[in-house]
């Protein structure tokens, strides 16, 4: 056996997005690993999600929404990791290549992390986790690729990949560790339409040499790592975990 575990014990860690998908899955492997877990979601309470939530404290925050990124990090007496996980391509469903919705693709993937990471800097200075407190962002192979269809998501990720390169070289002084994971085509509920086409489908998987899609779980274990106090000489980098993807 080859097992990893982690023991992340009265650690207290903010996952946003974390009602579903990768989200739920930190936020989930820092909860079995003792941590105290808050989550966030678009929704006004955790009951009115289909999944339960309860092991998770619970806030509403809209990353366009200044006052509830403010309300959040306003809420916490005390932080050690921040993972910004929530984002979404085709904000309102509208197209990415409207110049207002590039925008807002920008604000909601890029401006809206970057506030809370400042907002939260305080809580996790005071931080005394073995090896630092941490922020881990979640960004994409469309930071890395040309995506056409979501110019405004691809722009904001590659964007967030600079923002971890420039608080962790500002924060150092802190003790705060800043790192990013980019997930490679993951099977979420983002992800479930590509059944329906199953050309699309197809291409993706010839283009991981894995040959297969990876799970949520194998994300947050990457995150958990980056986190952990065997990463206390990781800051600035982006870990991918795509299968391969980024090598074809």
């Amino acid at each position: 056996m080859n097992a990893v575990t982690f023991d992340f014990a009265d650690a207290a860690v903010l996952v946003t997005g974390g009602t579903s998908g990768i989200g739920n899955a930190i936020a989930t492997t820092f909860a079995d690993a003792g941590a105290r877990v808050t989550i966030t979601g678009t929704k006004a309470a955790a009951a009115d999600y289909e999944m339960d939530l309860e092991r998770f404290d619970y806030h509403r925050l809209e990353a366009t929404d200044p006052a509830t990124i403010d309300a959040v990090a306003g809420s916490l007496e005390r932080l050690d990791v921040l993972v910004n996980n929530a984002g979404a391509n085709f904000p309102g469903g509208r197209d990415e290549w409207e110049p207002e919705t590039f925008a807002t693709a920008v604000e909601l993937n890029l401006t809206g992390p970057m506030r809370l990471a400042v907002r939260c800097r305080p809580l996790l200075a005071a931080s005394t986790l073995t090896g630092g407190a941490s922020v881990v962002s979640m960004v994409s192979m469309s930071a890395f690729r040309s995506v056409p269809l979501v110019p405004g998501y691809g722009s904001a990720k590659a964007g967030l990949v600079t923002l971890t390169h420039n608080l962790a070289r500002l924060w150092v002084g802190d003790g705060i560790r800043v790192n990013a994971v980019a997930p490679g085509v993951i099977e979420t509920r983002m992800t479930a339409p590509l059944s329906v086409f199953p050309e699309l489908r197809d291409a993706e998987l010839a283009h991981t040499p894995m040959g297969r899609f990876g799970t949520p779980r194998e994300v947050a274990a990457a995150v958990a790592f980056l986190a952990s106090s065997a990463a206390t000489f990781i800051t600035g980098h982006t870990l991918v975990v795509d299968g391969g993807y980024l090598v074809v």
